[in-house]
């Protein structure tokens, strides 16, 4: 309960959350049917860098500070287009000061029919998150548990959809934890799209993690991961992961695309590394 996102907000990590829950979005939005995002550790929504938390750790210079200053390839920066223009709506002026966690960019990317079930249990989180999205009927806010709405929320009542599963990963297990409520999510919703984020350091046991994602026999998962530099010389993180359970079949292409580029733009030194990979499915 004591985590705080706005630490860490627009950092390395959340330019690649992000930037792959938009492709997810708009690559649902090519059917005109309404789907659902399901955000479990949502956080407040809206993130402030001149506030003083954000100002102390400054870890959005070297994240979405660096991207929106890059220049990208024309293929690339059309990928990114959905992400880096949410962000430009919200700072007209110029420089960044307000940028969106995983709630408000799935709702700035939203069409009229398209629905948002946002869960926190931190309860100072949970208020601001709500103030944020008062009177909006494409939103709900929940102050739960987001490992409980796993169960208890799916499947969505759209029959289609995302779940985004971020945890803060501030206390021991949560890699057990991330493979076991991806086990109960999917007994309940099959179909559904999912984007798991996990954190990469020194001494994280990652190839566990993925044999055990494995032993589920879902039979699509992906997997995506940017590291920006070594992890031998800090116990803070060098890098994060995702898994994307029935990726949509254009993701690894763009994937190959994005990730090479990111790390060109978010290194820190010559360590920093990429990659992406079907952890089962397509080869």
């Amino acid at each position: 309960m004591n985590y705080r996102h706005i630490y860490h907000a627009g950092n390395f990590a959340d330019v690649l959350k992000h930037a792959v829950l938009a492709r997810l979005i708009v690559y649902l939005q090519q059917k005109d049917k309404a789907f659902r995002v399901l955000d479990t550790h949502a956080g407040i929504g809206l993130y402030d860098f001149s506030s003083e938390e954000a100002q102390k750790t400054g870890e959005w210079r070297d994240g979405i500070g660096r991207l929106m200053e890059a220049e990208l390839p024309e293929g690339v920066a059309a990928l990114l287009a959905p992400y880096l223009d949410a962000i430009r709506t919200l700072n007209p002026q110029g420089p960044i000061t307000l940028y969106p966690g995983s709630p408000k960019l799935a709702r700035m990317l939203f069409r009229p029919q398209d629905r948002l079930s946002a869960m926190e249990l931190h309860p100072d989180d949970s208020r601001a998150l709500a103030r944020l999205f008062e009177g909006d009927y494409q939103v709900r806010v929940t102050e739960l548990d987001g490992w409980l709405a796993l169960g208890a929320h799916l499947p969505p009542k759209e029959k289609r959809g995302i779940v985004l599963v971020d945890p803060p990963f501030e206390e021991a297990g949560e890699y057990e934890r991330l493979v076991d409520g991806l086990a109960k999510a999917y007994r309940r919703f099959a179909t559904g799209t999912y984007c798991l984020w996990y954190p990469i350091k020194k001494g994280a046991p990652i190839a566990e993690f993925h044999e055990a994602l494995k032993a589920l026999e879902i039979p699509k998962m992906l997997c995506a991961e940017l590291s920006v530099r070594s992890d031998r010389e800090t116990t803070g993180l060098s890098g994060s992961g995702l898994i994307i359970v029935n990726p949509p079949f254009t993701l690894k292409d763009e994937l190959h695309l994005l990730l090479p580029e990111l790390k060109r733009v978010l290194a820190q030194d010559r360590f920093a590394s990429q990659r992406c990979f079907w952890l089962r499915g397509e080869s």
